[in-house]
């Protein structure tokens, strides 16, 4: 009888993380597309000891007795039901740092999508509208460089957004978070401001902060109505942390120019979501971390977060649940 913990994986791995995984635990995979349904999830967690993968609540933890850790291979973790998770006492771990400069890569894409109309106009040479005499100011878009990024949300993405804006555009920093980061102050020569401010002054406003209870529809029509009307929307944290509603409403009155969006309120979002027939809309499924590299990072981490929280080792411990730990 194998002494090695039980370990389900709910999503396909690339096959240098299973082997690493066979190593140290008695594992379940699931290989293959997409992740594993839930009514299988629920029935194969029975004697499993980590899990990778899947939405951890009451009704999963309720079915596995055994379960010590729980691994996400993303570093936002609203997907675990932290309450639940401590009444039962499992850690869980997250995957920071290695998505870090994908992630800005992508927003930085986002904006310039959006400002220079770079979706739309790309349909419409492909339309055919292109013709001589329609390249006037029917065409224009707004610049990216030298505008104002407002950050909402600086940790490590932030900052990684935040090096390229300053450094590679030459853009003007305004950003909003817990609390001021007097290294980001210093190094981009940044201004720490409260969240209407940067609201109103900002041509580009990002939303990079986390999904709590606290950041849910931090952005909604109050917010919208301070927006410049030139104003540049970009979200690539959680759909959740909008209020989708407003954000329609805000684009269709013309109370800001456009937005770049990776995360939606459901996710895929439905074909009749009115954001899917704005023009002035870039729209992603949700890709932030999309490039094999840094998904095969993820992966990586994750397993060995796993590995490492079963055996009392170091891993990336989310915040809340760092307590839990043993010493």
């Amino acid at each position: 009888m194998s002494t090695k913990p039980k370990i389900l994986v709910t999503h396909k791995l690339p096959e240098t993380v299973q082997d690493y995984l066979n190593l140290h635990g008695d594992c379940t995979f699931w290989n293959e597309e997409g992740s594993m349904p839930r009514s299988v999830i629920l029935d194969k967690v029975s004697d499993a000891e980590g899990i990778l993968g899947g939405t951890i609540d009451e009704e999963l933890l309720s079915r596995a007795p055994r379960l010590r850790v729980a691994s996400t291979s993303s570093v936002g973790y609203n997907h675990f039901d932290l309450d639940a998770m401590r009444s039962h006492g499992v850690i869980g771990t997250h995957t920071p740092y290695v998505l870090d400069s994908t992630v800005a890569d992508l927003v930085l894409a986002l904006m310039l999508s959006a400002g220079r109309r770079i979706a739309e106009l790309d349909a419409y040479v492909k339309q055919g509208k292109w013709q001589k005499g329609t390249s006037g100011t029917e065409l224009f878009g707004v610049d990216v460089h030298h505008s104002t990024l407002g950050i909402i949300g600086m940790g490590r993405i932030g900052e990684a957004i935040a090096k390229r804006a300053v450094f590679g555009f030459d853009m003007n920093l305004l950003y909003h978070s817990r609390r001021p980061k007097k290294e980001v102050d210093e190094r981009f020569h940044a201004r720490f401001c409260e969240l209407d401010e940067l609201l109103r002054e900002s041509d580009y406003i990002v939303v990079m902060t986390p999904l709590t209870p606290e950041t849910k529809h931090l952005i909604g029509e109050e917010q919208f109505n301070l927006m410049k009307s030139s104003a540049i929307f970009i979200n690539a944290s959680r759909g959740a942390t909008v209020d989708e509603q407003a954000l329609i409403k805000a684009l269709q009155q013309g109370k800001i120019r456009g937005a770049g969006l990776d995360v939606f309120d459901i996710e895929p979002t439905p074909v009749d979501n009115p954001l899917l027939s704005m023009p002035n809309v870039v729209t992603l499924p949700h890709i932030g971390s999309a490039t094999a590299r840094t998904r095969n990072d993820m992966a990586e981490l994750a397993a060995k977060n796993l590995v490492e929280a079963l055996n009392g080792g170091q891993a990336y411990v989310v915040q809340e649940l760092k307590d839990l730990v043993p010493n």
